[in-house]
């Protein structure tokens, strides 16, 4: 399957919707159909960004867990997501499938009855020692064959390290062609690294923006912890380019 043509794309937990400007950065070729997101300032922001035309127009779901997911079976190429990290982060609890903020049956339940041909997914580093394992089970009693692995934004050009963890999943029999780990790849690599490096003349660490173009939505301080919030939540997008390039170098077999 050539993923430089069109890839329609449901988007589960969609912040700023940093995971599809990465996937686009690697250049896979995404169409986003819908996008599931619950918190209302990362909502307005997406609609913001529609609106602008900065974005993909799509529907935005707000529950995943009632997420009619029956009406997109068969029809979709690509299920994103960067589910909570709460449950796994070392800075909570740590409570894992225990925690009520645990999502990842639900967006398993849709991967299962939608039947995308890849995913790609994204957390903290600290699901790694709590739940990744029971992730890539699910995928592989599923059908997929997956990859995974630890990358920081620092890596990109970032003043900061934000570890995370990505997996890229896709369906048995399938190959995702058109983007591998060949001088084209690698040229995109470099492009999605050195576009994080915005720089005005004078300090460049500190003039690298974590999402570009962020709106502020609303203003006051109110919506200030709002904000902080959804950068904070959010994925860098070079570093899920990086991160997709990779994995799906791993699952070519390195070609």
């Amino acid at each position: 399957m050539d993923i430089t043509k069109n890839q329609t794309v449901i988007s589960f937990c969609t912040g700023y919707g940093g995971i599809e400007r990465g996937l686009a950065k690697a250049g896979v070729n995404c169409r986003t159909v819908v996008n599931v997101e619950i918190e209302a300032y990362a909502v307005a922001n997406l609609v913001k960004k529609m609106e602008a035309g900065r974005m993909d127009s799509a529907p935005i779901f707000t529950d995943v867990k009632t997420f009619p997911s029956k009406q997109f079976r068969g029809r979709i190429c690509g299920i994103v997501a960067g589910y909570p990290c709460q449950p796994f982060s070392v800075a909570g609890r740590g409570d894992g499938a225990a925690d009520p903020r645990h999502l990842w049956p639900y967006i398993y339940k849709h991967i299962q009855t939608i039947k995308p041909v890849w995913v790609f997914l994204e957390n903290v580093r600290g699901h790694v020692n709590n739940g990744l394992r029971d992730v890539l089970k699910d995928l592989e009693d599923g059908g997929f064959q997956t990859e995974w692995g630890i990358f920081s934004a620092a890596e990109v050009g970032a003043p900061h390290r934000r570890a995370r963890v990505f997996v890229l999943a896709y369906s048995n029999g399938v190959r995702l062609e058109g983007i591998r780990k060949n001088r084209d790849s690698e040229r995109r690599e470099r492009q999605a690294a050195g576009s994080a490096r915005l720089c005005n003349g004078t300090n460049e660490r500190n003039n690298w923006e974590v999402e570009p173009g962020l709106g502020r939505v609303a203003d006051g301080v109110a919506h200030r912890v709002d904000r902080l919030r959804l950068l904070g939540n959010g994925v860098v997008p070079q570093q899920a380019a990086k991160a997709f390039l990779l994995l799906n170098d791993k699952l070519n077999g390195g070609v």
